[in-house]
């Protein structure tokens, strides 16, 4: 008999294809994320799970699976999965890191610009019926990019594409770490290394691709917006935890900084009463930033290599914790 498979959301029709070709597979339909006692139930007698970043895969839920033997997830981050408790129960988990680099480099950069230029200030402003004059030369100004410093915080794989990007904008580029990245990739870069003191202090907009751990949870606080400059941007495609909104919210009403740009939030999906919707000079995505046709087809097909590859008991592609 074919091992099963399930899944917490349907993905592309080819690698549904695929899939059934090889396992029993049953996909989850109906409320978003799925109920924690639903999924505890659904993977009890699975041999794999294909899940999604907002799913909660915890000890309690992998303790309930009693014939487990891979966790794929469509994403690269993999901080919903007890990778520690995984690797106990010797579960193999694969992620997709590096195809959606490039995507996500680009939304935050689309946002960078969102926010320099006021491109969707602008938009509401036209469909509220408020232009109702052209603009002096005063009026409803943004600001230049080139010149201007860009601090990235994590300059890995998505950092490093940002910083391309900046780079072709005459932006001045400087990074913060736990480690310190080689002398060839700085100047390839053109990215000078900074204290995180150095980086919340100088620069004109922040950029943050950080993991969310027990270190980065409420990283950013009133504590670091009061440090950072008035006229800066906070932008954040990594993580929502790692900003406390609360504090970012108040930031941005009482002008401790300029503005936000973000693709993340601490609770998804946020509604059109939360308080982020209220501010002008914030431009809020819906957690898109591999959202391209391109690169949700790869990180269809690498979950599914991911898969096949835990369920042979080999190494998944791209493998945490094993």
């Amino acid at each position: 008999m074919k091992e099963r498979v399930f899944l917490t959301r349907a993905l592309h029709d080819f690698a549904l294809n695929e899939l059934k070709k090889r396992y029993r597979i049953e996909i989850h339909s109906g409320k978003i994320p799925i109920p924690q006692s639903k999924l505890r139930s659904k993977i009890r007698d699975a041999e794999g799970l294909i899940c999604f970043p907002y799913d909660k895969i915890d000890k309690r839920t992998i303790e309930s699976a009693e014939n487990l033997k891979v966790i794929s997830t469509y994403s690269v981050g993999f901080d919903h999965i007890d990778i520690k408790y995984a690797k106990k129960k010797k579960i193999r988990v694969g992620y997709t890191p590096e195809v959606l680099t490039d995507a996500t480099a680009d939304l935050t950069f689309s946002l960078l610009l969102d926010l320099f230029r006021r491109v969707s200030e602008g938009d509401r402003i036209i469909r509220k019926g408020e232009w109702s004059m052209v603009y002096g030369a005063s009026d409803y100004v943004g600001v230049d990019l080139q010149g201007k410093t860009l601090g990235i915080l994590g300059l890995g794989r998505i950092g490093g594409t940002l910083a391309k990007r900046a780079k072709a904008f005459d932006m001045k580029i400087i990074y913060h770490n736990r480690k310190r990245v080689s002398k060839n990739k700085e100047r390839s870069l053109n990215a000078k290394y900074v204290s995180f003191e150095e980086l919340i202090t100088q620069s004109d907009a922040i950029s943050i691709h950080v993991p969310h751990t027990k270190e980065t949870d409420h990283l950013w606080n009133m504590k670091i917006f009061r440090k950072m400059k008035k006229t800066s941007f906070l932008i954040n495609t990594s993580r929502g935890k790692v900003i406390n909104e609360r504090d970012l919210i108040t930031a941005i009403k009482k002008k401790v900084i300029s503005g936000a740009g973000l693709d993340v939030y601490e609770k998804e999906p946020i509604g059109k009463d939360h308080p982020l919707t209220q501010l002008q000079n914030v431009v809020l995505a819906p957690h898109i930033g591999s959202s391209t046709k391109e690169t949700r087809l790869k990180m269809a097909e690498i979950t599914v290599k991911n898969l096949n590859l835990g369920m042979e008991g080999k190494k998944p592609i791209y493998s945490v914790g094993y």
